[in-house]
């Protein structure tokens, strides 16, 4: 009986106890979770910052290359009412009949930069990649995390992730993507792909309502590649979700786990296979991808291995390079075979136990975010852009690879070993050099002349990159020295369109009109029915006043292709200055109606509609001097450079207003003769300033008044409107 006494007083204070660390346990619980939570955003906020210090320089880049003819010459970007219109017609998507694909939401985003920016601002088109481009790279951290620990749980594994994260976020490669505007369709690949992928994994319980197939299927409508999304999700579930090893020699089990795999992943293929046949019913047929079939393909394992190669050595990136078919068994392609076996190999190597799964599913990731570009032949055998997908894989491969090299045995692992320190030391300068080629990246993609420039050097044997270099000194002015380009670009390719229109283009701004006419007839001749030759050969004859001729050539690259506006706006300032009304209006019409009552292209056609009226109102530049000046004087300048703007020579306008200002600088009246050229050639920038330096010069000066005023008001409409 004492016994029971003496045991129940013991008892209770032991009860009493259980009691209180049973209370105690969740708040501990709790602040470890709110501890963690706080270290994950703190994380992820640093990883961000890194991101924006190896960018900073990137903000105030230019547009480039294909961002020309789907973004800035793309009337339909410019108002917000279009974006239902992006996923009804996908001819919206370019200017250019051939590279028309079906984007929508590539398309939609772009148009709510413009409307953000209130006009073509490339700092705010680059702002919104860029917080894309950092919420790809955290969601990526959160999903290495996971699968790092679903195949073998440890706390290092959460600074393995942020690493694998860190070194996508800052790799110079990836820079080709983040600054090439247009191609931000393969960061919401990525993006989509990724976030599919987590919510699947993190989110069980909600998968059988499909939430998460939304970032996919909107990945899909940026790019068509995301539709490999369900090969990608049959990957995870087959390796990561999978309990026990696999063997080659155990089929039966290896089937059973697949069909399960297919199951679980069935809704994501009717989905995702709906929305593929949805982009093929609406790509247009005019849409061109090009190449030759066969050799393509055999390329792309050589090109593949070369990716492969650019990850841990990007050495020799360029926007443009000049690779080229590789023979069936030469060796760079018989090395391309042998690197995919041994891919093949190692996946299934690493696929038969736990611990190495995420290898597995890394090197999966990287070979089936291949397949859409390596198996669909393409105008270009390789581009850079193309490492952004395969490159999420790459990364968990390696950091996974590294981990399980470095401490396979991680209960054995402590902090304060020498090797540990010297590995975040390791990695420390690994991600500083990524950061600081990505800057240097950045610098090469600042303006048109730098980006092809440096593609010239990097790709020597490519003829568009010279011919695009070329075109980046015309844009300047540089006739002089865009010629020697334009001809070596030539010699490359013979046979291109462009370089023979922008030969064109030189040779009429050097004053050299019988061979400017010859490269433009020569277009005309390499590829008829295209809109572009007609189309500058109708410039520079409207030029010259030929003006039946420019008619001709402008009606011809309008109905090539009817959504090109600037042929349409060529076309009416022809109908105007040959008073033709009838002709405008007709056109002006079906223009106003084929831009859906755009706002910028009805206050264009109105302006050229009042044209005849305009011309009297206009400013006039500066009058010549009553009695004539000695020649070569810079009266004699002045008074040639007012002649040639009267008489519609606007680029011998100002460059005779600039030889008058070589011999008397500060010459008011040669400045606002420059700006009276600049504005009837619509650059406004330009004419601005002079207009402006004029009136520093001679502030009582009216007409330089009205040039100024005329200049401002139709920039800030320019603006406004897009163009």
């Amino acid at each position: 009986m004492g016994h029971r006494t003496k045991g129940t007083s013991v008892r209770q204070p032991a009860r009493s106890a259980a009691v209180t660390e049973t209370a105690a346990a969740p708040a501990r619980k709790t602040v470890l979770i709110i501890g963690e939570r706080t270290r994950s955003v703190l994380l992820c906020l640093g990883l961000a910052l890194a991101m924006l210090a190896a960018y900073a320089n990137h903000f105030g880049n230019g547009f480039h290359f294909d961002d020309f003819h789907t973004i800035v010459n793309n009337l339909f970007v410019t108002d917000l009412h279009n974006v239902p219109r992006f996923f009804a017609d996908a001819s919206l998507f370019s200017t250019m009949a051939v590279n028309a694909t079906y984007r929508p939401v590539t398309s939609a985003s772009l148009a709510l930069d413009y409307w953000l920016a209130h006009g073509y601002q490339p700092f705010f088109f680059h702002l919104s990649t860029f917080c894309w481009y950092a919420v790809l790279v955290i969601l990526m951290f959160f999903l290495f995390r996971r699968m790092m620990d679903h195949a073998d749980a440890h706390p290092a594994n959460l600074w393995i992730a942020l690493a694998g994260a860190a070194c996508y976020g800052l790799h110079p490669a990836n820079a080709e993507t983040v600054n090439y505007i247009i191609q931000r369709g393969d960061l919401y690949n990525t993006l989509g792909a990724v976030a599919s992928l987590l919510c699947f994994a993190a989110f069980p319980a909600q998968r059988k309502y499909g939430w998460y197939l939304l970032p996919a299927v909107a990945a899909c409508l940026a790019k068509p590649p995301a539709l490999i999304f369900p090969l990608l999700l049959l990957a995870y579930v087959f390796l990561m979700e999978q309990e026990g090893a696999f063997s080659l020699a155990d089929g039966a089990a290896n089937g059973k786990a697949a069909i399960g795999a297919l199951r679980a992943c069935l809704p994501a293929l009717l989905v995702i296979a709906a929305a593929g046949i949805l982009i093929a019913k609406m790509t247009p047929p005019t849409f061109q991808a090009g190449g030759d079939p066969l050799l393509y393909r055999l390329t792309q394992p050589w090109v593949a291995l070369h990716y492969f190669k650019s990850f841990f050595l990007p050495t020799d990136l360029s926007a443009d390079s000049d690779w080229t078919y590789v023979p069936p068994f030469s060796g760079e392609a018989l090395t391309g075979y042998a690197f995919g076996i041994v891919l093949l190999a190692a996946i299934a190597y690493t696929s038969r136990k736990r611990e190495m799964r995420p290898i597995a599913f890394g090197l999966l990731w990287f070979i089936v975010t291949l397949l859409p570009t390596s198996l669909m032949p393409l105008a270009d055998v390789t581009n850079d852009h193309r490492m952004f997908f395969p490159f999420v894989g790459l990364s968990l491969a390696v950091f996974w690879s590294l981990r399980l090299a470095l401490f396979q045995k991680t209960a054995r692992l402590t902090v304060n070993q020498p090797w540990i320190r010297g590995a975040v030391a390791a990695m420390a300068v690994v991600l500083c050099a990524e950061a600081a080629g990505t800057h240097v990246r950045n610098s090469v993609w600042h303006t048109e002349e730098s980006l092809w420039q440096d593609v010239t050097i990097k790709s020597p044997e490519n003829g568009r990159g010279w011919g695009s270099y070329g075109a980046a000194l015309v844009d300047r002015e540089d006739f002089a020295g865009a010629l020697p380009v334009f001809e070596h670009a030539g010699r490359l390719r013979p046979r291109d369109p462009v370089i023979q229109m922008n030969l064109g283009v030189t040779y009429s701004r050097l004053g050299r009109d019988a061979e400017a006419e010859q490269h433009f007839r020569l277009a005309l001749a390499i590829a008829p029915g295209a809109p572009e030759p007609p189309l500058y050969y109708a410039r520079w004859l409207e030029s010259v006043h030929r003006l039946d001729e420019a008619r001709a050539q402008a009606e011809a690259a309008v109905k090539a292709n009817p959504r090109a506006f600037f042929a349409r706006y060529l076309l009416l300032k022809i109908y105007s200055q040959q008073h033709d009304r009838h002709a405008f209006d007709s056109l002006m019409e079906d223009s106003l109606k084929l831009a859906y009552n755009d706002e910028t292209a009805r206050r264009y056609l109105e302006e050229r509609a009042a044209a005849e009226n305009r011309a009297a109102e206009k400013p006039p530049p500066a009058p010549a001097p009553a009695a004539a000046p000695p020649e070569g004087s810079p009266e004699a300048f002045l008074n040639l450079s007012a002649k040639q703007c009267n008489e519609g020579n606007y680029d011998g306008c100002i460059a005779n207003a600039k030889k008058a200002l070589e011999l008397r600088p500060g010459y008011a009246e040669a400045y606002n003769n420059m700006a009276a050229g600049y504005s009837e050639l619509e650059r406004w920038d330009d004419a601005i300033q002079a207009a402006t330096e004029a009136l520093r010069l001679k502030p009582d000066y009216p007409i330089a008044r009205k040039v100024l005023d005329w200049a401002v008001s139709h920039k800030q409409q320019a603006q406004k409107g897009g163009q």
